[in-house]
């Protein structure tokens, strides 16, 4: 019988080579394009967003579309081979093509080479964005309430009456501007965002500032605050303005519990605080609150000074958010009786 072991075993031996061939060469590609820029000589920053949650493949695939690496695979083969997968920050970083993806993978690792994601939804208070910041560990609690108090920038801002709004306890409650802003951890300054939202405010108001003829720039966002925290959905928000002005015209006491709301720390309201004399109470004070209750969106600025006229005098919102208008207090306490 043939002894054919000694022809396996070259066949072994040559698949093996081969298997450490192709090995070899594809460690020195992965290698190369690991450590070779896209373009040596190209400097230009880029910004370049990573979501919260985002997931390695998906970030590999928006550089390399983002034209900043050649391979997202070698991308992901780096991050999962160094466990760096867990380390990535989400936010924004300034990246170059000069950057090989060692250099790109150690800059969004790096916490200070982060802007992070920062967002101001429309109704909140200060003291909810000051409660986001020390969350996020980017200040002491406290730290951007004092800053709001110590504001001294009334000379930037044409809409702003200081002799009106500095008699508050936070005189830039209501300016500032709901939306996503980028804050950088490193370097963070209270003042820097505060300026940042009022800057922002400036230029989505600047076009409807000159329009306002009836009432105070102070009153129109008052009055915004208030709608923004009692309804939602634009046609609501103005018909809610023509029943709140309406009331006011009519020497009613204006009887929005958000207002109410403003001055409690646990957003609650019992039959004893019905009885708080305070100008935020407008169940039992006549006219509108010293100043905003939050900081509204544009829509609510719009509402508050276009508001529509209709019929009715009284309004509730149910448990599924659906406002339900009445005419008489008669009516309105049936539909209290029937929605709440």
């Amino acid at each position: 019988m043939k002894n054919t072991f000694p022809k396996t075993l070259k066949s072994v031996f040559i698949f093996a080579i081969i298997v450490v061939a192709i090995a070899i060469s594809t460690y020195y590609e992965y290698s190369l394009i690991l450590k070779t820029p896209k373009d040596a000589l190209d400097t230009e920053k880029i910004s370049f967003l990573i979501k919260k949650n985002q997931s390695v493949r998906e970030i590999g695939k928006s550089l390399e579309e983002s034209e900043i690496i050649d391979s997202s695979q070698v991308f992901y083969a780096y991050v999962k081979l160094n466990d760096f997968d867990k380390k990535i920050i989400s936010g924004r970083f300034y990246l170059q093509k000069s950057m090989n993806i060692i250099d790109i993978v150690n800059t969004i690792t790096e916490p200070k080479n982060a802007e992070i994601l920062f967002t101001i939804q429309e109704g909140l208070l200060l003291r909810d964005i000051d409660k986001k910041l020390v969350e996020l560990d980017m200040i002491a609690p406290g730290e951007f309430l004092q800053a709001a108090k110590n504001f001294e920038g009334w000379n930037y801002y044409e809409f702003l009456n200081k002799e009106e709004l500095s008699q508050l306890e936070y005189p830039i409650e209501g300016y500032i501007y709901p939306d996503t802003y980028f804050l950088n951890s490193a370097d963070f300054k209270p003042n820097r965002l505060i300026y940042t939202a009022m800057d922002n405010f400036e230029n989505k108001f600047k076009d409807l500032y000159p329009l306002i003829k009836k009432h105070s720039v102070n009153e129109i966002i008052t009055m915004a605050s208030i709608i923004e925290n009692e309804v939602y959905g634009e046609e609501d928000r103005k018909i809610v303005s023509g029943i709140l002005w309406k009331r006011l015209e009519n020497n009613w006491f204006l009887g929005a519990d958000a207002t109410l709301l403003y001055i409690k720390d646990d957003r609650q309201i019992s039959g004893k605080d019905l009885k708080i004399d305070s100008k935020y109470n407008t169940r039992s004070s006549k006219g509108l609150p010293p100043g905003p209750i939050c900081n509204p969106s544009i829509e609510s600025i719009k509402a508050a000074m276009y508001p529509k006229e209709s019929e009715y005098w009284y309004y509730l919102t149910d448990k599924k958010g659906k406002v339900i208008y009445s005419k008489t207090n008669e009516e309105h306490n049936i539909n209290r009786a029937k929605y709440l």
